[in-house]
């Protein structure tokens, strides 16, 4: 098994093993993300396999979902808490009242979060997972470069108190939709309705919510974070493996690049803070869609919830609002 991290020495090492018929299993998500296909490729011509389990969901055994129980299924979207350590920092930041630094620092302690937290905290973490992911279900490559991603380090008690005063949840979500050969993916926190089925996904648990075109909505929860979760998985897929010594394992893995959606395909609201100042204009930059939204605690400011529209139109009009302060997508 391959468990050091990054792409080299990682990449040789396991392709040397490949050759030799060797299986090869792996928690490394940078090296999938960036080489999967190619080692996948590998074990194919030398008759073993490359698993790859413990890379996304930590002890959730989303991928061999994927593979196994849902390959007869044309998988539409894919939403999911794909950090551990992000989740667990929003759940305490609300939970305590505390602020984004304090929380880290906790998480750090109780050994959540690395000393060097940037790629979980920035959201790369997730985004590596997400493309791997939708890579898996369109059987085309998705790069993480291609999908924007938005950490939770700007996140602050008044965004949480918003989420509070709209019956929301504050989650970083992995976001996929798969429709027409093409696929649309985002990593950002989301303002998630309190009866949505992952706003209950707390601490340092990962969730995915699989919709398919025959089965629906599926739900896979388990722990994200911390060293036996990755080691479940890695055993798990060492085990498979071993159950199929003489053959290969296929894996939905292509160098053949996505087609990925444009921004004036991806429809959604919006949760917008701005200066109390600007709800003239964002009345008539947003229209009669705009609903306001009032925090008694919370004074100059305006903000507001956008109807349905598409991200690049959203994208246009918050740019041209005075003293923006921020936005959330909603998901539905």
């Amino acid at each position: 098994c391959e468990t050091m991290g990054g792409g080299e020495p990682a990449f040789s090492f396991s392709m040397k093993a490949l050759q030799r018929g060797i299986s090869v299993c792996s928690s490394n998500k940078e090296l999938v993300e960036e080489k999967g296909a190619q080692l996948v490729a590998c074990a194919r011509e030398h008759h073993c396999s490359y698993l790859f389990e413990a890379s996304v969901g930590g002890g959730i055994p989303i991928l061999r979902v994927l593979h196994d129980s849902l390959a007869h299924e044309e998988i539409e979207s894919v939403n999911g808490i794909l950090n551990g350590t992000t989740n667990y920092i929003l759940t305490e930041m609300k939970r305590e009242g505390a602020d984004f630094a304090a929380v880290l620092s906790q998480a750090q302690e109780k050994g959540y979060a690395e000393r060097s937290p940037e790629a979980d905290i920035e959201g790369m973490d997730a985004c590596r997972k997400t493309a791997i992911l939708a890579s898996l279900i369109s059987g085309k490559r998705v790069r993480a470069s291609e999908i924007p991603t938005t950490g939770i380090t700007a996140i602050t008690g008044v965004d949480l108190q918003y989420a509070d005063a709209l019956h929301m949840e504050l989650k970083l979500i992995g976001s996929i939709r798969h429709q027409k050969g093409e696929i649309e993916a985002i990593v950002a926190p989301f303002f998630i309705p309190q009866e949505h089925i992952l706003a209950a996904v707390h601490g340092v648990y990962n969730a995915v919510l699989v919709h398919s075109n025959h089965l629906l909505d599926t739900f896979y929860y388990g722990q994200g974070a911390g060293k036996e979760a990755t080691a479940s998985a890695v055993v798990a897929d060492m085990i498979f493996a071993s159950q199929h010594a003489s053959s290969h394992i296929p894996v939905n893995l292509t160098e053949e690049e996505a087609r990925m959606c444009s921004k004036e395909e991806t429809y959604r609201r919006f949760f917008v803070r701005a200066d109390a100042s600007s709800a003239a204009a964002a009345a008539q930059l947003f229209g009669q869609d705009l609903t306001e939204v009032k925090v008694e605690e919370i004074k100059d400011e305006f903000a507001f919830l956008t109807g349905n529209m598409s991200e690049s139109s959203f994208l246009d009009q918050y740019r041209a609002l005075p003293g923006g302060r921020g936005y959330f997508r909603i998901l539905s």
